[in-house]
């Protein structure tokens, strides 16, 4: 196989999956026991852990809104994350741009309103890095939010997908994410079909985007079929042990 060919002959991609075929995914509710919720979430090898504090008394006086809470999310990647010596500096652009993407996608979602003068902080973390990092910080966001117990809209779910070989492909890992072809990351409210994240980094012909864009909410709906599994067994477990 040459070094551009992401999708074999036989239609199979570098890593042994099909062209619309998703990573495994895992996930654990409550791993941190000080957080009002947390999480771990994996897309196959990206790995993420989210903790959720709140709704709690907003710190700055200043920052304080009256009518609606104030979200706050602060993402970070471990030094370990990757196989790079070099990691950029806390507080670069891209950490800071991610917070912002993961911030507003779930303001989009939580029931701000009924929580006015308080603040919810969104703390994540990836451990393990290789391709959609974005998409596991925002489902794993999700499920520390269900885990504290925060009234939302409808999850949101997320999920990526791409165009290489002219060939649209589903949830990329880094190798097919590093390549520079277009890469569609879509965050959704699955019951109440709306699109809530939508981040492109190169131009498609508009056909090819429709294509691409409806792979990766195909994608989201399967993670929120699986997101709804984990929140189901969670509380079958939570009855359990208080014997209801």
């Amino acid at each position: 196989m040459s070094k551009t060919e992401y999708v074999s002959p036989e239609g199979l991609r570098l890593d042994g999956r099909r062209p619309m075929e998703m990573r495994q995914l895992r996930a654990e509710i409550g791993t941190v026991a000080k957080a009002n919720g947390s999480a771990v979430f994996e897309m196959g090898n990206t790995k993420v852990i989210a903790a959720v504090y709140g709704p709690r008394e907003v710190q700055n006086r200043s920052q304080l809104i009256n009518d609606h809470a104030l979200v706050r999310c602060e993402y970070s990647m471990a030094n370990f994350s990757t196989g790079d010596r070099m990691r950029k500096p806390k507080g670069d652009r891209r950490s800071t741009e991610i917070s912002l993407v993961i911030r507003q996608t779930m303001e989009a979602c939580i029931l701000t309103h009924l929580m006015p003068r308080s603040q919810i902080d969104i703390f994540v973390q990836v451990l393990q890095a290789d391709g959609g990092t974005r998409s596991a910080c925002i489902n794993a966001a999700t499920l520390a939010l269900a885990d504290a117990g925060i009234p939302m809209r409808d999850i949101v779910t997320s999920c990526s997908a791409g165009y290489l070989n002219s060939t649209p492909l589903l949830d990329l890992n880094y190798i097919e994410d590093s390549a520079g072809g277009p890469d569609v990351t879509v965050g959704i409210l699955p019951k109440l079909d709306k699109v809530t994240l939508l981040q492109m980094d190169a131009k498609l012909p508009v056909d090819i985007f429709e294509n691409v864009m409806g792979l990766a909410i195909e994608g989201c709906k399967a993670v929120a079929n699986y997101i709804r599994e984990v929140l189901l067994e969670n509380t079958k477990q939570l009855e359990f042990r208080r014997g209801l």
